[in-house]
């Protein structure tokens, strides 16, 4: 694979003068938002398969939340598709690629197609996700009922539509010179962040100094929003992303049991006899004070912006602060929900002062990480438009 230099051609064909926004693309708005539309249709199968497997206990294969986790993947996948062929047959006709539709063009297989690269991301991710469902299926064969989100299929499953979902980031991010693509990325990066729990029970029986469902919800909550931040560069991004997280967290708290009990009297079977009056699974392990993290992520961007602070380490500085807030609040939420002084992290009371100064120390250190990456894949995110869209932190 290979990029593709956009051509400058001339007449009515002739691009925008710089500094003005390009003309409105309704095929590329119609393909980005499809794909969103595809990765909250396998977000919301996701939640109700895993509240299914809680509530309810294992299934087989074939069920409907199955179904519908699928289905959104393949819209999304689809989408990807028709959007590449498009883009491959205007490359043919001679006309100019346009990067913010889906980013700067790609060659793919020698130059037979012309993949704007979130389009291949996305779709990528969508192949795959079909590809590992039926990996999905042999394994359901093998071993029958499938009760744990660990096991390999399901893993790869995950990553599969978190990959669908950071090439959904591409396509909005490339037009956020838009409306519309300012307001999809603003949707997209939640939509993102809601997959990474799961993603992270990949290391939950490994044996680490560390709690790795902690780590991991401190890194990715923090990097994406101090991404989002940096990408668009206006007042209340990192603000209005958290609040779309609480949104969904709030739709899926109550989505999940409604439709798991739902389904059960549908196809008539009973709830288990010892369930337990336990939060949701998949919205639980969202945080649920993202709003602090994110107002402190922007106070401290809108300082050190005003004053003049080094790009070099503000980054780091901005995602060390939201990492002590993220992991200090996921103790308070982990008490809250599960209760008791052995319902922090790792079996560790929450209580603790010495599980608070390890857990901020943790939150310290995976937060500065996620800032420098944050601030490095938002000037990749700049760079994909086009090389004369640079900004600074």
């Amino acid at each position: 694979m290979e990029s593709v230099p956009a051509s400058t051609p001339t007449g009515p064909d002739r691009p925008p003068p710089p500094g003005r926004p390009p003309r409105p693309q309704p095929a590329g708005a119609a393909g980005a938002y499809t794909v969103l539309a595809g990765a909250l249709m396998s977000l919301v199968g996701t939640t109700w398969d895993v509240q299914w497997h809680v509530d309810v206990g294992p299934d087989t294969f074939f069920t409907l939340p199955h179904l519908v986790l699928y289905s959104g993947s393949a819209i999304a996948g689809i989408a990807s598709l028709m959007m590449v062929l498009r883009a491959t047959f205007d490359q043919r006709a001679g006309r100019p690629a346009d990067p913010t539709v889906g980013g700067s063009p790609v060659r793919v297989l020698g130059g037979t197609f012309t993949a704007p690269l979130g389009y291949l991301v996305a779709g990528t991710g969508g192949a795959l996700f079909l590809l590992y469902g039926l990996l999905d299926l042999w394994w359901h064969s093998l071993y029958g009922f499938d009760a744990v989100l660990n096991s390999p299929p399901h893993v790869a499953l995950f990553v599969s539509i978190s990959l669908t979902m950071v090439g959904g980031v591409i396509v909005f991010s490339a037009a956020r010179a838009q409306r519309w693509g300012r307001i999809g990325l603003i949707l997209s990066i939640p939509v993102l962040m809601t997959f990474t729990p799961i993603t992270i029970y990949a290391f939950d029986g490994l044996s680490l100094p560390i709690d790795p469902k902690l780590a991991g919800t401190v890194f990715f909550a923090v990097c994406f929003v101090l991404m989002g931040a940096i990408t668009l560069r206006r007042r209340g991004m990192a603000l209005s992303i958290a609040a779309v997280l609480g949104i969904l967290q709030l739709f899926l708290w109550w989505f999940s049991p409604w439709a798991a009990g739902f389904y059960a009297d549908y196809v008539g079977l009973p709830l288990r006899d010892n369930l337990r009056d336990l939060p949701p699974e998949l919205p639980a392990a969202i945080p649920m004070f993202m709003l602090a993290a994110a107002l402190v992520i922007e106070a401290l961007l809108r300082l050190g912006r005003g004053r003049g602070w080094s790009v070099r380490w503000l980054p780091q500085l901005t995602g060390a602060a939201g990492g002590v807030v993220v992991s200090l609040s996921m103790l308070v939420q982990t008490s809250m929900l599960r209760g008791g002084a052995d319902g922090g992290p790792m079996g560790r009371p929450v209580t603790s002062a010495t599980v608070m100064l390890t857990d901020a120390i943790l939150g310290l250190a995976f937060g500065a990480l996620a800032g420098y990456l944050a601030a490095r894949f938002a000037v990749l995110l700049h760079l994909n438009t086009s090389t004369a869209d640079q900004e600074s932190l």
